[in-house]
């Protein structure tokens, strides 16, 4: 009798991954996650009229590799920058390139509701879309929540959009918790509910709605029943936070024992995430927030935020590392 041979395990493909200077953290600890992964360097420099002079380090060693450069559009003066380097290595002759963008800054700036507005969400997916094509063929693009599920049809077929989520790890947090058992998901606004209902469906939930009583918008509880359980609040991103402040009040109204909230992109324009710090009485916020979980996508509000309760980070380092060996 013949023996069968075992198939052999597909080996995981060498990637040599770039990032900006404000990515490095979250770099070493994609890194960590294999040794398939190996990082590379940049010079990031400027010249005196403040324009960038720039240098990848060991370019004729990368021709033929997989590579991948993780960006962070943390503001409109780092994109030029990162755009200049996200242009150029395709261009030297790698077997493929992927751009790891886990935010994408413009994404609720999507739509025009009168003649005049700029849709910036369709302008940075056409500059994206026009990143040159390597020696494997288009741009693979990861980016995780993106804010409206219609915005990958703005990308042109120069790239290939991957759209990844933040929520496994919240799953995996939430049946840490000694109530896990007891949870509810709560959303803000239908937009929410659409975005993340399918993978959160075994638990209960509350969807919010927000209506317009003369010159405010104010939140109602529009379906659902929070009644002596912890209700998790679930979005794809944070600016200043007033929305979820007031869905906290409203949920504790309706008889929530805890509140606690998720967001994939902390992004907390001029630290407003001092707000939900234990220390701040000033909102009344002090207790309202059991827990405050964010990822790594916004590396400067990380950084911003340190240990300081209730906020707890959630790293897509274990994600990402996964998303390069697609």
């Amino acid at each position: 009798m013949e023996s069968i041979v075992p198939i052999e395990k597909c080996k995981e493909k060498k990637v040599l991954l770039f990032y900006c200077v404000e990515s490095e953290d979250l770099a070493r600890k994609i890194a960590s996650q294999s040794d398939s992964i190996q990082l590379q360097s940049i010079n990031w420099r400027s010249f005196d009229d403040g324009f960038p002079n720039l240098f990848i380090n060991n370019a004729h060693a990368i021709r033929g590799q997989h590579v991948a450069f993780l960006a962070s559009f943390s503001s409109p003066a780092v994109i030029f920058e990162q755009l200049s380097v996200i242009f150029a290595l395709p261009r030297l002759f790698v077997a493929s390139f992927t751009l790891v963008l886990p935010f994408f800054p413009t994404g609720s700036f999507e739509r025009m509701e009168e003649e005049g507005d700029v849709a910036t969400a369709f302008t940075m997916a056409r500059i994206l879309s026009n990143i040159p094509i390597s020696r494997g063929g288009p741009t693979s693009l990861v980016i995780y929540d993106i804010h409206a599920l219609q915005e990958r049809f703005y990308f042109g077929d120069h790239v290939l959009p991957c759209f990844e989520t933040g929520i496994p790890l919240l799953k995996q947090r939430l049946d840490q918790l000694p109530d896990a058992d007891n949870i509810v998901v709560a959303f803000p606004d239908d937009g929410a509910w659409k975005r993340f209902y399918k993978q959160l469906q075994h638990y209960p939930m509350v969807v919010c709605t927000k209506v317009r009583e003369g010159d405010k918008r104010i939140v109602r509880l529009k379906e659902g029943n929070p009644a002596g359980r912890h209700v998790v609040i679930v979005d794809d991103l944070v600016q200043s936070g007033g929305t979820l402040i007031e869905c906290q009040k409203v949920l504790a109204a309706h008889g929530a024992t805890k509140v606690s909230a998720y967001v994939t992109h902390g992004v907390f324009p001029k630290r407003s995430w001092e707000r939900f710090t234990c220390c701040n009485e000033k909102e009344g916020t002090q207790r309202a927030f059991s827990y405050f979980w964010i990822t790594d996508s916004c590396s400067h509000t990380v950084k911003a935020i340190g240990d300081k309760a209730p906020f707890e980070v959630l790293s897509l380092a274990g994600s990402i590392a996964n998303a390069l060996q697609i």
